[in-house]
């Protein structure tokens, strides 16, 4: 009974432990990120104003200005890409999950992890071989290569939705005599809803943040707001890369808030993200 009693005591102490260590490291994941956001914040909040959002670039030593060519170039390119990546990761998610055999399934998963792993910069040499060598950089090209970074991102994240919608609805549409594929599009697609979504936000987030295939595909851009992706557009990305580069402080300072901008957006995206992934299990679970 003593030596049970002791080993009871030091199972206890050693779970104790490890909830302390546990406990400790998730702290230190909080604390970096909040001294990462709040040291970018601090060096760039000077920056941040209406005229930071709604003007371009100064020019001819002008001071102030701001990224607003940056912002909507962003938002095209971002919005492109999910109209590739989206659809076509959603169906791909679809075949594997609910129409092809284990033996084609399984190569599909893994070619679909292979391409998440790949550095980003080795897709932005691809679409520049693909679609700039030849012609010219374009918002097109960039939407492109941010597409393909996105496309595995949706394809899993949907894969792993679709395995939570129960057996049991399947079975009950094939029963009353749906076909597989009806039964996909009007039973398991609407049950997956909130999944695909969260997979889709998680992939705007990544791509939103992408510098390296911009820079072969979309870099030389106007300094000012335009729309049409057959021409290259300005980004976030590529205007913190440049104006890191300036030797002008106050080119430093925008740059500083066009990271803290771009954090916030991950941040807030991110965050919705997980809100509609947990709601979506719940509705799944129930």
């Amino acid at each position: 009974m003593i030596e049970l009693s002791a080993r009871t005591r030091r199972r206890k102490l050693v779970n104790r432990l490890a909830e302390l260590a546990a406990t400790v490291a998730a702290l230190i994941a909080i604390a970096v990120l909040v001294l990462l956001v709040g040291s970018v914040f601090l060096k760039g909040y000077k920056a941040l104003n209406i005229d930071f959002f709604t003007k371009g670039p100064a020019i001819f030593g002008q001071s102030g200005g701001g990224i607003a060519p940056a912002l909507v170039g962003s938002a095209v390119l971002v919005g492109l890409a999910t109209l590739f990546a989206l659809p076509i990761g959603v169906l791909v998610a679809l075949y594997v999950s609910e129409f092809a055999s284990d033996r084609v399934a399984r190569p599909i998963r893994v070619a679909l992890d292979v391409l998440n792993g790949f550095p980003s910069i080795v897709i932005g040499i691809f679409a520049f071989t693909l679609l700039v060598v030849g012609h010219q950089q374009s918002g097109l090209a960039g939407s492109f290569a941010l597409a393909v970074i996105m496309l595995p991102l949706v394809a899993r994240a949907t894969m792993e939705v679709l395995a939570l919608v129960p057996s049991s609805l399947r079975e009950a549409s094939t029963a009353l005599g749906a076909a597989k594929w009806k039964t996909t599009l009007s039973v398991v697609v609407p049950s997956a809803f909130g999944g695909i979504l969260t997979g889709t936000t998680l992939a705007v987030a990544r791509a939103a943040g992408e510098t390296a295939p911009l820079l072969f595909t979309c870099a030389i851009a106007a300094n000012y707001v335009q729309y049409d992706p057959r021409n290259a557009l300005q980004s976030i990305p590529i205007t913190i890369f440049t104006y890191s580069e300036q030797p002008d402080e106050a080119l430093h300072q925008q740059a500083w808030a066009a990271a803290f901008v771009l954090i916030a957006f991950v941040l807030v995206t991110s965050l919705t993200a997980r809100i509609l992934l947990d709601r979506s299990r719940r509705k799944l679970t129930r």
